[in-house]
């Protein structure tokens, strides 16, 4: 069921030949994360990414008084990873961890890059992601520069309907750049 899942995932983004397929699929190994689980830590080097079929990863840092600051939240169907520890080859600074159980689809860097090299479909398909990602991540940035705290919350809603049942609200507020109770007059309002 779940590769089924990732092919139908990675098909959004480009098709992908019965051939690509073939190449691809064995290198994903099937994998759980518990709650509280990373899938990556911060300082370690990134080695792998994953197709999250099912729950809920957050990617937060740590500020210098050691507070935390949610920065993304995947919801599954997603991809996960820390893509700039992976291009740069640098430690990762933004740890990913489980907000829910997990299912996931892991696969090795090296070997999508080894699978890429000689594959048209695997080169568009990388690109189109990092693609998508790049114009999520702008539009993020300028939501947070731009807009106000309640409007980004409605934004939230919108972009993960169901989240608000799974985590705890400060995880929300957080990613929201605001405290939890601010986060608790919004939601008074607009109930």
């Amino acid at each position: 069921m779940g590769m089924k899942n990732l092919v139908s995932f990675l098909s959004q983004f480009s098709p992908l030949s019965e051939m690509t397929l073939a190449l691809i699929e064995p290198a994903f190994v099937f994998d759980t994360l518990k709650k509280g689980d990373y899938f990556v830590r911060g300082g370690e080097y990134a080695k792998e990414i994953a197709f999250l079929e099912r729950g809920v990863v957050r990617a937060f840092y740590i500020n210098n008084q050691g507070k935390e600051y949610n920065k993304t939240f995947f919801s599954a169907p997603a991809i996960i990873g820390s893509y700039a520890s992976l291009i740069s080859k640098e430690k990762n600074s933004l740890p990913q961890q489980a907000l829910s159980e997990c299912v996931i689809w892991r696969i090795k860097f090296d070997v999508i890059e080894r699978l890429s090299e000689n594959n048209f479909e695997l080169e568009r398909l990388r690109r189109k992601i990092a693609e998508q990602f790049f114009v999520w991540s702008e539009k993020k940035q300028l939501e947070m520069a731009l807009l106000e705290a309640k409007e980004r919350y409605s934004i939230f809603k919108e972009e993960h309907p169901t989240l608000e049942d799974t985590i705890p609200q400060y995880h929300i507020a957080s990613y929201l750049g605001i405290s939890p109770t601010q986060l608790s007059r919004i939601r008074q309002k607009q109930a």
